[in-house]
């Protein structure tokens, strides 16, 4: 699980890796002209050997630092070379479409929306990370360790302060909320069978209200003149009123207020937007790394996990990937720890339900809400 003052422009920073080649040194001249029997051969080392490389597969919103890729192929003599497979349902296809014969060596941004499917297919190869010791089991979906969670985040309403201040309104306390008078016509979700988080919240409120009534639920907020736009960048840059918007209430994430203090043109000492964070109104996305089956290089991709799993790649993701660290030892940037509201239940769906039913699901979606 799924701003720079605008979030968007970090969701779609294209990775570059940089890697260090180092190759062996050539003989002297006088080495040369040695007698065959006392001539010197050098011996490559670890540090003179040419790198491996090593392929990693990952959804397009895939970012990391720089100077973080770089620690690990200097320790361990590698170029990691990204390859982005489009969003994460495209990704999961390509991985299965491709298995026992590998586009990459490790598959990075299987979420729990897809994670059956990936798993029935049998596209990794399971290995038990000594990092799992650090890791909270809510996240460990997989008791065979073939696909270890590396972030998680919440899919959350947010809304703008100002606008409830400035109109006397309470702003929403829960799903339930939204369906009233005063809400008509101030929401904004992203449609599930495009978007991401369109889908999350699709799963929040079936994890909510039930599968025998949550079609009740948004005939409700249709009724409410409800605003469905396709992608989080249109809901959150062009309908929400902190953007300008004429909606104060949207579909994006319990990260989003945070990062309008970190990332504001001017300082400012506490965010204009919050989640609501009530019981079942988020759903969490949790997002997997796994090794691919077929691969040639099983143990370099076992070094690549740890080093996801370790607090120095943990540390590096939410300023770049807007998602939070699983690793309990990675500690987060302070504003996060000030402003950061985390449900302390939200909606559950398992993977196998969504497996089972999500087209089914947005089909029903579809004919609720937009025809």
């Amino acid at each position: 699980m799924k701003t720079k003052l605008t979030l968007i422009t970090l969701f779609i920073f294209t990775l570059s890796a940089c890697g260090q080649v180092v190759t062996p040194t050539s003989p002297t001249t006088d080495q040369t002209s040695l007698p065959p029997t006392t001539q010197t051969k050098e011996q490559p080392t670890e540090t003179s050997a040419k790198p491996e490389t090593l392929t990693v597969m990952t959804h397009d919103s895939f970012a990391a630092s720089d100077e973080v890729i770089q620690t690990f192929e200097e320790e361990h003599n590698v170029n990691v070379r990204f390859l982005e497979a489009g969003d994460t349902g495209t990704a999961v296809n390509k991985a299965v479409l491709s298995k026992g014969n590998p586009l990459a060596d490790v598959f990075y941004g299987v979420d729990n929306t897809f994670l059956s499917r990936a798993l029935e297919e049998g596209i990794f190869i399971p290995y038990h990370s000594p990092l799992l010791d650090e890791i909270d089991d809510r996240f460990q979906l997989d008791d065979q360790n073939r696909a270890l969670p590396v972030d998680y985040g919440d899919v959350c309403l947010n809304y703008q302060k100002a606008y409830f201040e400035e109109n006397d309104l309470q702003p929403p306390r829960n799903l339930e909320d939204l369906t009233e008078p005063e809400y008509k016509g101030l929401l904004t979700v992203e449609n599930p069978a495009t978007s991401s988080p369109g889908l999350a919240f699709l799963l929040a409120t079936i994890g909510h209200f039930g599968e025998d009534q949550y079609l009740e639920y948004w005939q409700q907020l249709v009724e409410n003149d409800l605003n469905v736009v396709n992608d989080w960048e249109t809901a959150y840059y062009s309908s929400f009123s902190q953007a300008g918007g004429s909606t104060p209430i949207v579909v994006s994430y319990g990260s989003s207020p945070p990062f309008e203090v970190i990332f504001a043109e001017e300082e400012i000492e506490e965010p204009p937007t919050a989640a609501v964070v009530a019981e079942g109104s988020c759903f969490r996305q949790i997002e997997f790394v796994g090794i691919l089956k077929g691969t040639e290089k099983q143990e370099l991709a076992q070094k690549w996990i740890d080093f996801m799993l370790s607090p120095t790649f943990q540390e590096d993701i939410p300023l770049n990937m807007f998602v939070f660290p699983v690793n309990e030892n990675a500690e987060l940037n302070e504003t996060f720890q000030k402003y950061l509201a985390i449900p302390d239940e939200t909606a559950e769906v398992s993977p196998q339900d969504i497996s089972e039913n999500r087209e089914k699901w947005i089909r029903e979606w579809t004919e609720a809400v937009l025809r």
